[in-house]
């Protein structure tokens, strides 16, 4: 019979730590409250404190003042120079992927637009906001401008099996991106589409891209900050034979 506080301490992480992996507690899922666990396992409160914050250290749970401790979402990764696909982000994690139209309207562009996608005056684009959800959770809010001089079938797109990028990838092959990524806070709209705090710390990747007709969309995807990280691959530039002689 293990009676020692250290014997205890292992016993309650493994427990945990079994579950969660095993799927028994899927990412989301509300762990027992601390004084619960003391009282399941016949320890103090301290020796699962200690337990909780292991696990949170590790990355297995988040903590959440005044909710409780949750299993924790694993965090996505996704390519700086390539053009990801969100769907396939979610379903890397082993999550279900789902998505929803927020918002789909064509107007003219406005002077902002014109700025971000170098159109000219009086041009008009489809303005598109699109929230994706990994297991039912948010996961990333997509505001996207689609220039529709160089894509006009974006007047009526069929977002009924395909979100607005894969969509539009479709439709038009592009012919050059540009990246831009930035931190940002939660503004309080962004905030309650995300289901995060107001001004929590964000991750914002911005898209530019073209075709041989002309710019085709800008977008913004917006990811909460500890759910995300981006990745670059790359190979050194090739020496010169006399740098590599040196």
């Amino acid at each position: 019979m293990e009676t020692s506080k250290e014997s205890l301490h292992q016993k309650i992480l493994s427990d945990i730590e079994t579950r969660i992996v095993s799927g028994q507690w899927p990412p989301g899922h509300r762990i027992p409250f601390e004084v619960d666990l003391a009282e399941h396992y016949g320890c103090s409160r301290m020796t699962v404190n200690k337990v909780m914050t292991q696990l949170a250290n590790s990355g297995l749970i988040e903590r959440r003042k005044k909710s409780g401790s949750f299993v924790a979402f694993p965090k996505a990764q996704s390519a700086i120079l390539e053009i990801h696909d969100i769907k396939a982000e979610v379903q890397s994690l082993n999550l279900a992927y789902s998505y929803e139209i927020a918002s789909f309207v064509t107007r003219k562009a406005t002077a902002d637009d014109r700025k971000r996608l170098e159109l000219t005056a009086g041009a008009r684009v489809a303005d598109i906001v699109c929230l994706h959800f990994a297991a039912n959770r948010p996961f990333c809010l997509e505001e996207r401008i689609i220039n529709l001089d160089t894509v006009p079938e974006a007047a009526k797109p069929d977002f009924s099996q395909n979100a607005p990028g894969p969509w539009l990838l479709k439709e038009v092959p592009w012919s050059a991106a540009e990246h831009r990524i930035t931190a940002i806070s939660a503004s309080a709209d962004v905030a309650a589409r995300l289901d995060i705090d107001k001004s929590a710390a964000c991750l914002a990747v911005e898209r530019r891209t073209w075709s041989g007709a002309g710019p085709v969309t800008h977008v913004k995807f917006t990811y909460p900050g500890d759910r995300h990280t981006l990745v670059a691959r790359f190979t050194p530039p090739a020496q010169t034979l006399s740098g590599a002689s040196k």
